[in-house]
């Protein structure tokens, strides 16, 4: 005969959890780390982070009755490539090529808790996806569900690193799984070398200041001028220290069709991004989660890779921008404007008062 906790994870691959294991609700493993971790400054802008610091203790500050945390995982692992960046696109990270994840998994966990209280009438529960003071990968890695990348990401042998984590608390004494107690990356350091900003500052540690998710998504001011020819293609996140990964060589896809791509998300017109009013980003990527860095984020990254890329196409876009009323916009269209400008001769204005009229004596 099953055990509950052997139900409980059926019933979470059931519901397309691709991984499922439990943890004991005590105090996370990682609090220090953290701690140390927002001391040096790593968190850059991310205020909230620091806010719920002491929260993110013990998951009793979610659910102050939890006695088990039941760990889940869903892969968004692509079937190909996907990729078909053009000369005025950019590229958004996989996790968010789909419907918002927040919203798919959420639904998902609150589905598996009205199962678990129909088999335990009275049961208290809440899932949680990344948006309460958790340490999720604290809790997973306790469940099982794989070990810390050299890039702070969480590894499974099967599915990677392309996956998405969510946590059911719950007020039930349930026994846990051996956590995971092994590393797998060996002496690989491939995502580390990888990384355009160089953001890790050691093998695990991350400083977010100089990591492209943070710049593109959460970063809400000006991006560094010395870390904007390193954004390349990327509009919205970074998948780069995961498309290096050898364990993300061989794994399957995902098979949840709210995560899978849309194919407008696969590589996004940057110049009619330029020209969406609010109502028009609204209504093109609400239900997504690149609705995160709002209007003034994801037109701001668009401009800054039109601006690396060099094309003159695009300024009368970007001159458009001049007038925009977000700061940052038209900084970026500004400093946009003159890295074409710079590359394009032809474009430079003449000298003030120094109009060229087919004279040959002017320099």
């Amino acid at each position: 005969m099953e055990t509950r906790e052997e139900r409980i994870k059926a019933e979470a691959h059931a519901l397309g959890f691709e991984l499922a294991g439990i943890a004991p609700a005590t105090a996370v493993d990682g609090f220090d780390r953290l701690r140390d971790w927002l001391a040096r400054g790593f968190a850059g802008d991310m205020d909230y982070l620091r806010r719920h610091a002491d929260a993110r203790r013990h998951p009793s500050a979610v659910l102050p009755e939890v006695r088990s945390v039941v760990m889940v995982g869903m892969s968004y692992a692509p079937a190909d490539k996907e990729d078909q960046a053009g000369p005025t696109t950019g590229k958004v990270a996989r996790y968010a090529r789909g419907s918002d994840y927040h919203d798919v998994l959420r639904a998902k966990l609150n589905a598996l808790l009205a199962w678990v209280q129909g088999e335990v009438p009275g049961c208290h529960g809440r899932g949680v996806v990344d948006t309460a003071p958790l340490l999720e990968r604290d809790f997973a890695r306790r469940a099982g569900l794989g070990w810390f990348g050299k890039n702070t990401m969480l590894l499974d042998k099967r599915h990677g690193s392309y996956f998405l984590l969510g946590a059911l608390l719950l007020d039930l004494e349930l026994r846990p799984d051996p956590p995971h107690a092994t590393s797998h990356c060996g002496t690989c350091t491939a995502c580390l070398d990888a990384c355009p900003t160089n953001a890790f500052v050691a093998p695990g540690v991350l400083d977010s200041r100089r990591c492209l998710s943070y710049l593109t998504i959460e970063l809400k001011g000006d991006v560094p001028d010395e870390l904007r020819p390193a954004m390349d293609e990327w509009l919205f996140g970074c998948d780069v220290c995961q498309e290096v990964c050898p364990w993300n060589r061989k794994a399957p896809p995902g098979k949840e069709p709210d995560l899978q791509a849309r194919p407008d998300l696969i590589a996004v017109d940057l110049i009619e991004l330029l020209g969406l009013s609010e109502e028009e980003f609204r209504r093109r990527f609400k239900g997504t989660a690149l609705w995160r860095t709002r209007r003034r984020g994801l037109v701001r990254n668009a401009a800054l890779i039109l601006g690396n890329r060099g094309d003159a196409a695009a300024l009368p876009a970007l001159e458009r921008l001049g007038n925009d009323a977000e700061t940052v916009i038209r900084e970026a269209a500004r400093w946009a404007i003159e890295q074409i400008r710079g590359r394009e001769p032809s474009l430079t204005p003449s000298p003030r008062g120094r109009k060229d009229e087919g004279r040959g004596d002017l320099p």
